[in-house]
This record gives structure tokens, sequence and C-alpha cells, in this order.
């Protein structure tokens, strides 16, 4: 059975700059900014949570149903997509906008400077969650706001259980508007820092969230593995050691991807996250959000 991506299909734009940041930009001269980077290298890489997380899906050989916009510029997203026999049938073109897209440079001290246009994902409200009986699992990641908060109820109303997985989109609510995700929501993914942010904004812990009518609340750690939170009993899973470091970018959205597969199957929380551990580590060693590969020995080692 299919597993339901609502989130966001971009391009990632991806330079270098081979200097400081710091030594580049005076502070005292902030008010009158005008710098330029040279950047030698520069790739593009297919990106977005929805792309990045059915890659995983399907790469472990799962069933991924996104739910997204792209541009006119997203002709050849779709058919990667396609190529991964992931379904496009509810990937919207909205033929007057660009695909979101991210422009990233990055210094040799990892500082980052981003530039984030939305482009055709402020139209993914548009699209509502597939009236279908074969859904078993859903997740709204990252997205406009508007689909977020849309997507999110109409899965609810339509009983589908789904991971709640803000991520960089968390600032864009309060504490009543997450609540009210929290609330719909089977599962809860964030990272330690949007763990804070969300028990900031709602008054609550991680181990009173766990005790509501939520399943787990999942707290990933980079390397060091995550945090499993069931009512109200934490659970530490440790990290996987990887091959090599060589881009973090697509990481929790790997995990993510794994997590799906195993909640659509009906495994155990625990044995969900071991195998998001897993292939985390293997994404971390290759560029990208999209071109890790995952031998099914992975697998077995369930």
């Amino acid at each position: 059975m299919p597993a339901l991506i609502c989130g966001s299909l971009a391009f990632d734009t991806i330079t270098t700059f081979p200097g400081r940041f710091a030594q580049q930009i005076l502070p005292e001269q902030v008010h009158i900014l005008n710098v330029s980077f040279l950047v030698p290298t520069l790739r593009r890489e297919f990106g977005g949570c929805a792309g990045n997380i059915a890659y995983t899906l399907a790469q472990l050989g799962g069933e991924p149903l996104v739910l997204a916009t792209v541009g006119n510029d997203g002709q050849d997203y779709v058919r990667r997509l396609q190529s991964w026999r992931a379904s496009t049938e509810y990937v919207r073109v909205i033929d007057d906008s660009y695909t979101a897209q991210a422009i990233i440079i990055t210094d040799t001290d990892n500082n980052q400077i981003t530039a984030f246009h939305p482009g055709a994902m402020q139209s993914a409200h548009l699209s509502a969650v597939p009236q279908r009986d074969d859904i078993r699992v859903a997740i709204v990641a990252p997205d406009g706001r508007d689909a977020m908060i849309q997507h999110a109820e109409q899965l609810a109303a339509a009983r589908v259980p789904f991971v709640f997985d803000p991520g960089q989109g968390l600032p864009m609510f309060n504490g009543e508007e997450l609540g009210h995700f929290v609330a719909q929501a089977t599962w809860v993914a964030v990272n330690d820092y949007e763990a804070r942010m969300l028990c900031e904004r709602t008054g609550q812990t991680l181990e009173s969230l766990s005790r509501s009518h939520l399943q787990g609340v999942i707290v990933t750690l980079g390397a060091n593995g995550c945090e499993l939170w069931q009512q109200g009993v934490r659970t530490h899973v440790p990290g996987v050691g990887a091959t090599e470091v060589v881009d973090p970018t697509g990481c929790g959205d790997a995990f993510r991807g794994a997590l799906l597969f195993g909640l659509e199957r009906g495994w155990p929380l625990e044995r969900c996250v071991k195998l998001g551990n897993r292939v985390g580590a293997l994404k971390i060693a290759c560029r990208g959000g999209q071109n890790h590969h995952i031998d099914h020995a992975l697998l077995a080692a369930d």
C-alpha cells in the first residue's frame, strides 16, 4: 500500500566560497552591505522534503505517493520521480511559477548563506489529500503554510494516521497552531532544535506530549541517533557510524523515508527508527539528498 508524502519539491543550487564570510562582511558596514562572492564550484541537486523522503522510500521498496507542486521548469523532476516508480498523479504543475529553489553558498568554515524562493510551493494548498482507501500512512513535511494546515486537517478527517514533521517550517506556526497539528497527528518527528522550539511554543515537554494520544515522539540527534518517547518513557536509540561524512543535506529526510517504510509495514516504532539511523548514515556519505543507494541487505539486519 502507498504512503502519502505531503511536502515540497525543490531544486538546490549549491556553491562553495573558498574563503570566510567573516573576512568579507564588515560588521560596522552592514547597513550598506554590498558584497560579491566568487564561487568556482556549483552543482544543482534535486531536493525538497517530499522528493527526498520519496527517494529513500522507493529505494527501500516502498510505494511513495507524492502530493506536491512544481513550476513550469519542473518536468525533469516529475520524470525523475516516475523513474523510481513513484506516483506523480498528485504532483500539480503551476504554470506561472518556478519550482521552489534554494541557492546556498558555503564558506570554508561551513557557514552558509541561503536564499530560498518558494515559487510553486506557495500554491501547494490548491491540491487536497486524495480520497483513497489504500493509503495506510502519511507524512506532513515542510511545505507552504496553508498546505501544511489543510493537509493535516484533511488526513485527520479521513482518519489516515500521519507523521507531523514541521522541520524548517516550524517557525511559521504559533503555539496554538502547533498544538492543533499535534492533536491531529499520530506521530511527531523533529530534530533536537525543533523539539526545543516545539516545547517552548506549546508549553509542553516531550514527556507530556508523549503521554497524549500520540503513538510516539521521535527526536533525531544526528550522529548520536535519536530519542524515542512513548507514553512518558524515553528510549535512546544509538546512531550508526558513517563510513564518510560528506554532506548532511537530506539526512533527516532519509531517516523519515525509512520511518514511513517501517510504519507502513506495522513495525514497532523502535525498529523503524533503527532503520532510519542506518539509512541516515548511508546518506551522509553521499552528496545531495537523492544520490545514496540502499542495499536490501540492510533490511535483513532487522
